[in-house]
């Protein structure tokens, strides 16, 4: 009994891992299950901006695009790390969000959520090494394990907001 609780564990916390193939799978599953009749359960975005901003964001984190640091982040940014990814927790509901990653423009979500996928399944391919250095345009530095958690956490955020 205690080996099966232990790995069930394991299991769990595997799935939190961005860089876990399995973990890519099923959030490819939920992404597509949305459409431009998705609605979200709180917030101001509708599907086409969460997904445009989610896919900016994975980006960032993927680290093929940067932005600018933001001061209130040099204050707080490694409390308010430790605040988002210190407990198995969600993430906040509404919580700021970097100038550049505010969607107003409208889509078809269907046109985007491909672009989304493909830099999710990138994730997998990423090593540690490829992180020296990151900065984080509001929490900063952080190491990879911080990245996974946070992205992971990000990613299953706004999937949750628009009840997939």
């Amino acid at each position: 009994m205690r080996v099966k609780m232990i790995n069930n564990l394991l299991n769990f916390q595997d799935m939190q891992d961005i860089f876990n193939t399995a973990t890519i799978q099923e959030f490819e599953a939920r992404i597509q299950k949305l459409d431009n009749d998705s609605v979200a359960k709180w917030g101001k975005m509708n599907a086409y901006q969460m997904v445009k901003h989610c896919a900016l964001n994975e980006e960032l984190m993927l680290r093929k695009k940067t932005y600018k640091r933001r001061f209130l982040g040099l204050l707080f940014g490694k409390m308010a790390l430790k605040a988002n990814i210190g407990s198995d927790g969600p993430l906040q509901k509404s919580s700021p969000t970097h100038p550049d990653l505010i969607i107003k423009e409208e889509g078809d979500v269907n046109e985007i959520k491909q672009w989304w996928i493909d830099l999710l399944r990138q994730y997998p391919q990423m090593r540690p090494s490829d992180y020296t250095g990151f900065v984080h345009p509001f929490f900063g530095k952080m190491t990879p394990e911080q990245i996974s958690k946070l992205a992971y956490k990000h990613v299953d955020h706004h999937l949750t907001q628009f009840g997939v």
